[in-house]
């Protein structure tokens, strides 16, 4: 019955050191650096409220 109580608790420690590596690395390297080529604008800023209805 002991050697079941070793094996959950070694499963149990490497799922807690999976998750916290995981969590550490989460985000790393995935997302390229933003480049603007073109020039920003704002084409019809609104000079009312945005609630008003626009109408196209």
């Amino acid at each position: 019955m002991e050697i079941f109580g070793i094996i959950l608790f070694v499963v149990l420690i490497t799922a807690v050191a999976a998750t916290i590596t995981a969590l550490l690395q989460d985000g790393r390297g995935h997302y390229p650096p933003v480049n603007s080529k073109e020039p920003w604008s704002a084409f019809d800023a609104p000079s009312s409220p945005y609630w008003n209805p626009r109408i196209y």
